[in-house]
């Protein structure tokens, strides 16, 4: 796989209107090497570990969301990214704006909604137990980041982004569904460069949707423009069936999809693709908060691709990333940093990118 080349990002112009926060675009056209579409929230985490949320006595405020952690995720490996997502026109929302910029994300196609409320997610920690339960509020019957519309989409940056990341949530339910469509056809794959990826992250939720039926037809109209789609084996099924992790691979495959990405739980990860076979062995930690190890692989999975590293190196790059992430309170605060993801893979004696090794190899 080919290193992006030639994709440089020049400065963004963000001026205040009254008291409206409203980013404007400069002049100059920004190549985003990530460019991530879909959901972002205030995330509310127990500072209490271990007890369940009604004897929660303080709690610590994050940027969340899964598409918005991944961009934060790539950002930190020192990647050029951006997030196409809405909040609410309150308090919320503008502290989102301050911590994407805090992360280097840029939020020019971060808008408000003035009709409903920024999203809030609490969550209990409880890892002795391995439950980390999600409460969603401000979800139903929707939220800000389903809002997005097809006709505010910047298709010429969509298309020029190295690599385009959504998820299968944005696609529950109205404007937010037809956007996305919008956004995929717009980027033809067919007709990427060398170095250029769509993925699609199978990140199913069933609070969001009526089925699994539902998810699984709206799954089916994405994945003829992705190239890469990742997730564990729930996800999976819903997205092409049950199966066995190698059947659920080789039917995203027959999809056209170039790399399909089955996460194995305790036995670690594989990437296939139609000639290669990659298990990466999980990366033992003690876990804290294994909400953001997920946001945390994928933002480290794009950084590998972009850097044009064998499927095994991103693998155990990614899977080491999403360690570290497994074993911090948080999820944007925590992403980590190259030199903590190949000083852990050292410690373990793993898959170092640009460093022979044999453990993670095609198999």
């Amino acid at each position: 796989m080919a290193p992006l080349t030639g994709v440089r990002q020049e400065p963004e112009l963000y001026l205040f209107r009254g008291t409206e926060f409203k980013p404007e675009r400069s002049a100059i056209t920004v190549t985003h090497e990530l460019l991530t579409i879909g959901r972002i929230s205030v995330d509310i985490y127990p500072n209490d570990i271990g007890v369940d949320l009604e004897d929660v006595t303080s709690f610590g405020k994050y940027l969340g969301g899964s598409p918005s952690n991944v961009a934060v995720a790539a950002a930190r490996h020192g990647r050029r990214t951006g997030v196409i997502t809405r909040t609410g026109d309150d308090a919320f929302g503008k502290y989102l704006h301050r911590e994407l910029h805090k992360f280097g994300v840029d939020d020019t196609f971060v808008a408000p909604v003035k009709e409903w409320p920024t999203a809030v997610t609490f969550c209990a920690i409880k890892p002795a137990t391995d439950e980390f339960p999600l409460y969603f509020y401000g979800r139903f019957p929707t939220a800000p980041d389903l809002q997005i519309k097809a006709d505010e989409l910047d298709l010429d940056a969509i298309r020029d982004a190295g690599i385009f990341w959504s998820t299968v949530t944005g696609l529950c339910q109205e404007p937010s569904r037809e956007a996305h469509i919008k956004a995929h056809e717009a980027r033809d794959r067919d007709k990427l460069r060398i170095g250029q990826y769509t993925i699609l992250d199978l990140d199913y939720r069933p609070m969001f949707w009526a089925s699994e039926e539902e998810a699984r037809a709206q799954v089916a109209r994405i994945l003829p423009h992705v190239t890469v789609a990742i997730g564990n084996d729930k996800e999976c099924a819903v997205a092409v069936g049950e199966g066995t992790p190698d059947e659920q691979a080789d039917r995203l495959l027959a999809a056209g999809v170039e790399i399909a990405v089955v996460k194995l739980g305790p036995e670690g990860v594989m990437a296939k693709t139609r000639t290669e076979r990659v298990v990466s062995a999980p990366v033992p930690v003690e876990t804290v908060n294994g909400l953001g190890a997920g946001d945390s692989f994928g933002g480290a999975f794009c950084h590998g691709l972009l850097s044009g590293w064998s499927l095994a190196e991103v693998l155990d790059y990614a899977n080491a990333a999403g360690a570290i992430v497994a074993s911090r309170l948080s999820c944007a605060d925590a992403m980590p940093t190259p030199e903590e993801v190949t000083s852990l893979l050292a410690e373990r004696g793993r898959l170092v990118p640009g460093q022979f090794a044999t453990e993670g190899a095609a198999l």
